[in-house]
């Protein structure tokens, strides 16, 4: 049983948590003193180099979880595994565990392959997936700024394929979804905070994200959101050195093979 379970569906979770989900994780990192000691990109940079005001970018992330929602809401109706009763048989845990696995492998696979032809083709780098990179310096609310139709191709369609595939159900999608934004968002908020697990735990973290956002890098690193396996398989990664920068914080330098 869940906490959930008999006030709202697994359907209607797994629809709006990811997307609550977001705007917490995020907020709390809006939230936070400068902590310039932590900060990949000084505050300057960040007012300097990126080109989209945060009302902007905000307007863009809620468009984007408008269609995500919807198509969310349409794939959990039409995959329904509910029995006559209108009761969804749950897997065992290990069960689940293989498919939120499998999940991230698909979601792997699909977005490199689509987030790099989006550099590869110039037409839908201009038009389309540079919207994305107006932020040189990420931060967390902006991790889903993105052109509304690579949102749909990139991110939605990608969890939809995921969640298809891997044949989980909508209360397992809860945990995957809702862990993929936030590892999402940790990728994008621009810190290197001491203890951060994903830092610990994930070699496509926050710095190595913030490297395919550097001019040097936007060729390279476009692995998201979980593991680097396909740009090592086929020659997109660039590693990096994480140095002190005087005055404080960090910098990600792109290192050539």
């Amino acid at each position: 049983m869940v906490f959930w379970e008999g006030y709202v569906s697994d359907e209607a979770m797994g629809t709006f948590a990811p997307i609550i989900v977001y705007w917490l994780y995020a907020g709390i990192y809006q939230i936070l003193p400068p902590l310039d000691n932590y900060r990949l990109h000084t505050r300057k940079e960040e007012e300097a180099k990126n080109s989209v005001p945060l009302s902007s970018v905000i307007k863009g992330v809620l468009l984007q979880q408008l269609v995500q929602a919807t198509v969310a809401e349409a794939l959990f109706i039409l995959t329904s595994k509910a029995n006559s009763s209108g009761i969804t048989i749950q897997p065992s845990i290990l069960v689940q565990l293989v498919q939120i696995i499998v999940a991230m492998v698909v979601m792997d696979t699909w977005q490199y392959f689509v987030h790099r032809y989006m550099h590869q083709n110039k037409f839908l780098y201009r038009h389309v997936h540079s919207q994305h990179h107006r932020l040189v310096v990420p931060y967390a609310i902006g991790a889903l700024y993105n052109h509304p139709l690579e949102g749909l191709l990139l991110d939605t369609f990608g969890g939809a394929i995921s969640f298809l595939v891997s044949g989980m159900t909508a209360r397992t999608a809860v945990i995957f979804f809702c862990f993929a934004v936030i590892k999402t968002v940790d990728d994008h908020c621009g810190l290197w905070l001491p203890g951060n697990i994903f830092h610990l735990f994930f070699q496509n973290n926050t710095a190595y994200h913030d490297i395919h956002h550097q001019l040097q890098g936007t060729k390279y690193n476009f692995s998201q959101p979980f593991f680097p396996i396909w740009d090592k398989l086929l020659g997109t990664h660039m590693p990096y050195s994480l140095v002190e920068r005087p005055g404080g914080g960090f910098e990600a330098r792109p290192m050539k093979d």
